[in-house]
C-alpha cells in the first residue's frame, strides 16, 4: 500500500514539474511571437533595413524568424525597384509632355493665323477639328505633366489657409459652360459655414476640376455637388454605363471605361493622388445607378 502511496506521489510530482515546464514553454514561445510581431510591426512602419531578431532558442521560431527576413529582404528589393521605376516612369512622362509642347504651341500657332484667312466652309469646318484635336493634345499634356508630379510621393505641396466653399464655387462656375453644352443640370448646395482647411489650393482646384470633367463625360443629365458642414465635399450623378465593378477601379493609373469619349485615364488617378499629397482621402460609391465620389480633407 504504502508502494502505491509513494508510486502516486511520485507521478503528481513528476505531473507538476511537467505543468511547470510546459506553463514555462507556451510563455517563451508567447514572448518570442510577440518579439516577431513587434519587430515585423515597426519595420513595415519605418523606413529601415533592421531585420527581426528574437531571443528564443527554439528551433522552429528561429526559423520562422529566418523566413520572415528571407521575405523581408525581397519586399525592400522590390520596393526600390518599384520606387526606382516610378521615378523613371516620371522623368519619361515629364521629358514627353515638354517635347509635345513645343509642336503643339507651333500648331496653334499656325492654325490662329489661318483663321484670318478666307476659307470655304469646308475648310473650316476642317480646321475646327484640327483645332479642336489640337486641344485635345494640350490637354493631355498637362495631364501627364501633372501626373508626373503626383506620383512623386516626396513631392511637398506648399500649403496655405484655403476656404474649401470658395474654391469650389469658383471651379463651378468656370464650369458652367461645359454643363450646359452637355445637356448637365447642376444641383448645387455649399454650407454658409466657411470650411477652411490647410491646403494646396491650386492642387485642390486640379482636383475639382478633374472629377467635373469626369463627369462631363459620363453624366446622364444630372449632377449634384454638396459640401456640409463637415467638410466633406460629394459629387453625385447618374452613370448608366458604370457598375459597382468599374468604380472600384476608377482612381487606377489609365483606366478608362469602354465607351468613354476623350478620356485619358489619367484624371481621377491624379485627384486621388492629389487628394492624398494634401493629406485627405478620396472614395468612390456606385449606388442606384448613380456615380458618388467623396473627398475628406
Amino acid at each position: 500500500m504504502e508502494s502505491v502511496d509513494i508510486a502516486l506521489y511520485i507521478l503528481i510530482i513528476m505531473l507538476f514539474i511537467l505543468c511547470i515546464f510546459m506553463c514555462l514553454k507556451i510563455y517563451f514561445f508567447k514572448r518570442a511571437i510577440k518579439e516577431i510581431s513587434d519587430s515585423l510591426n515597426d519595420i513595415l512602419n519605418t523606413d529601415t533595413n533592421n531585420l527581426i531578431n528574437i531571443s528564443s532558442s527554439d528551433e522552429d521560431i528561429k526559423k520562422l524568424a529566418t523566413t520572415l527576413n528571407i521575405n523581408l529582404k525581397e519586399l525592400r528589393k522590390q520596393k526600390l525597384q518599384y520606387e526606382n521605376g516610378n521615378q523613371e516612369l516620371k522623368r519619361v512622362v515629364t521629358n514627353i509632355s515638354h517635347d509635345l509642347r513645343t509642336p503643339l504651341t507651333a500648331i496653334n500657332g499656325y492654325i490662329d493665323l489661318m483663321k484670318n484667312d478666307k476659307l470655304s466652309k469646308e475648310q473650316e469646318k476642317y480646321l475646327s477639328i484640327i483645332y479642336n484635336k489640337s486641344n485635345e493634345l494640350v490637354e493631355l499634356t498637362e495631364q501627364l505633366f501633372d501626373y508626373s508630379k503626383a506620383i512623386d510621393n516626396n513631392v511637398e505641396l506648399n500649403k496655405e489657409k484655403c476656404c474649401i466653399n470658395e474654391v469650389l464655387e469658383e471651379v463651378l462656375v468656370s464650369y458652367y459652360t461645359v454643363f450646359k453644352e452637355n445637356g448637365i443640370t447642376p444641383e448645387i448646395s455649399i454650407c454658409e459655414n466657411k470650411i477652411y482647411k490647410m491646403l494646396n489650393k491650386a492642387s485642390v482646384v486640379r482636383i475639382f476640376e478633374n472629377i467635373l470633367s469626369n463627369i462631363s463625360k459620363y453624366s446622364n443629365g444630372n449632377f449634384k455637388a454638396e459640401l456640409g458642414d463637415n467638410g466633406i465635399i460629394t459629387f453625385s450623378n447618374k452613370a448608366r454605363m458604370l457598375d459597382a465593378t468599374t468604380v472600384e477601379k476608377i482612381f487606377d493609373r489609365y483606366f478608362t471605361v469602354e465607351n468613354a469619349k476623350k478620356s485619358t485615364g489619367l484624371g481621377l488617378s491624379i485627384a486621388k493622388q492629389l487628394v492624398e499629397l494634401n493629406g485627405g482621402k478620396i472614395l468612390a460609391k456606385y449606388i442606384d445607378e448613380n456615380l458618388i465620389i467623396q473627398i475628406m480633407f
